[in-house]
């Protein structure tokens, strides 16, 4: 790597621009997937009693929706608190409400459901039990925009699936040249060692390891550079997008993406340099 310095920053530089790449989209993914959890969060289940329950009959009915393993909460709203709910809804134009009383509103209970089952299915499982009591006849719970919401994170998932699946393609295409290279400019040396009875694991493994740090030293630029460029432009962008639709904070890659990044360029760096030496080793000993 000292005799060819020129070679090595090409690899190293290829490979971290190649996986700073990567991490950009990682960062983008990561923001966009708490984006997601943030609105799931809002997906619950309204059903609306037509009259005001006994509270040993509410207490039974809370017993049993606590029950499904795809519930998390059940919430009591009463008459009354719809009412000042809807007051507070209307902001400035609460003098609207002025001696109605809230009897014009039902009471109801929302549901809350758990992390995993948060999409149409999950849902649409909860609602089925439901409307075996003959108390709960009228629910709400968003179709249309649940449906939407299912759309979108399969999505963001294809999408970065394809993306992700063609950036590491790229980049072990690039590297593996680039090491391809450096082979090329040593091709005299490789003759010699294999004239003078090298054995091809003995040839191959300096430049295995050799792709190995040059892949690591990638890596550690990578996550240098997508670290500069998030604190720098990236941050203030989402920030100012993601507020908009709920979400509190951006963030970096998470500490295992971080750490997979580092492995990724070290694995990719050994990939390519045995993707090159497979061909380059067997042509010399032919």
């Amino acid at each position: 790597m000292l005799q060819n310095p020129l070679l090595c920053i090409a690899a190293v530089g290829t490979m971290a621009v190649s996986l700073t790449i990567v991490a950009f989209f990682g960062v983008l993914f990561f923001n966009f997937e708490e984006l997601t959890t943030s609105w799931s969060r809002r997906i619950q289940i309204k059903t609306y009693l037509e009259k005001v329950p006994e509270e040993q009959a509410l207490k039974d009915w809370r017993q049993q929706i606590e029950s499904y393993p795809e519930v998390d909460s059940v919430l009591y709203v009463s008459r009354e608190e719809a009412f000042e709910r809807f007051r507070k809804r209307l902001g400035q134009n609460s003098d609207l409400l002025q001696g109605m009383n809230p009897s014009i509103l039902p009471a109801s209970l929302e549901i809350g459901l758990k992390e995993g089952y948060r999409h149409r299915k999950g849902v649409e499982a909860v609602v089925a039990k439901l409307k075996r009591n003959p108390h709960f006849s009228d629910m709400r719970f968003g179709r249309e925009w649940l449906e939407r919401f299912d759309s979108f994170v399969m999505l963001l998932k294809f999408s970065a699936a394809i993306l992700g699946g063609f950036l590491l393609f790229a980049t072990i295409f690039i590297v593996a040249n680039t090491i391809k290279l450096t082979l090329y400019a040593r091709r005299e040396e490789l003759e010699v060692m294999s004239l003078v009875g090298g054995t091809p694991a003995f040839i191959k493994m300096p430049y295995v390891i050799e792709g190995a740090a040059e892949g690591f030293l990638g890596g550690f630029l990578a996550l240098a550079a997508s670290y500069l460029i998030f604190s720098l432009f990236l941050e203030k962008s989402l920030v100012s997008l993601l507020l908009t639709m709920g979400v509190g904070q951006v963030s970096f890659l998470p500490p295992p993406f971080q750490l997979g990044l580092l492995v990724a360029g070290t694995a990719l760096g050994i990939l390519g340099s045995m993707t090159s030496l497979r061909k380059f080793v067997r042509i010399r000993y032919q």
